[in-house]
């Protein structure tokens, strides 16, 4: 098949990103697994997944671009136009939804003057929604390259993307403090966060997370004492 046209990296870049990808190929048994590092990979240098980018993966794999694209537009993580500084992504599936995050995304679309995967004229902020952020717990809850900021708010999330914008340090709600959509995408990639302490800080699931395991274990429910929706396991059973 032939190649997609695209200009090759420069020199300088090639080759450093042919070391990288040499490092994550090695790391499996068939050459093409590495496939989705790689595009990560790629999206760490230049910020989307561009023609370059999927040329450079199907050499490196010896695969055809025709290949790489199928991959490249089947997951929606690798994004076709350049991210902001701060890629933000609003869950709008249904928990999300009728809690408010149809709001949330509307309202922020509004206020950035962007549409859904646009970036500011800044390169700060880009938007995108998203269909689960698989954080139903915390609902309505947003991201910031993959970070969570949890119950938030029309308010809130504005209130966000200002302090973003401005460089006042934000904090996620849990797990690690935010680093850049490029640095994120090559943590993705496969690389280790290098930054001190960054792995000390992601945490486990909060109270929420774990209200269905206490109601399954029999515990009462907050603020029912004595109420409990299921039984624990074996009560009632015989020896």
């Amino acid at each position: 098949m032939p190649a997609l046209p695209a200009k090759p990296y420069p020199q300088e870049v090639h080759e450093r990103l042919a070391a990288d990808a040499r490092e994550l190929v090695s790391r499996y048994p068939q050459s093409r697994s590495a496939l989705l590092p790689l595009l990560h990979l790629v999206q760490a240098e230049e910020g989307f997944v561009s023609a370059t980018g999927i040329r450079f993966c199907a050499e490196q794999l010896e695969l055809t671009t025709a290949e790489v694209t199928a991959v490249a537009t089947f997951y929606t993580m690798y994004r076709r136009k350049p991210a902001g500084q701060y890629h933000v992504g609003v869950c709008t599936n249904t928990l999300c939804a009728v809690l408010g995050g149809d709001q949330i995304f509307a309202e922020l679309q509004q206020h950035l003057g962007i549409s859904n995967n646009e970036t500011t004229e800044d390169g700060e902020i880009s938007i995108e929604h998203i269909e689960c952020n698989a954080a139903c717990d915390y609902a309505p809850v947003v991201m910031v390259n993959w970070e969570f900021f949890d119950n938030q708010t029309p308010a809130s999330a504005k209130q966000l993307v200002d302090d973003l914008r401005a460089g006042t340090e934000v904090r996620p709600t849990r797990g690690a403090k935010l680093c850049s959509f490029k640095e994120t995408a090559r943590i993705l990639a496969g690389f280790p966060d290098e930054r001190a302490g960054a792995n000390d800080e992601s945490g486990a699931g909060g109270a929420p997370s774990m209200a269905g395991l206490r109601l399954a274990k029999g515990e009462p429910l907050p603020g029912a004492p004595g109420a409990r929706v299921v039984s624990p396991r074996g009560e009632g059973t015989e020896a």
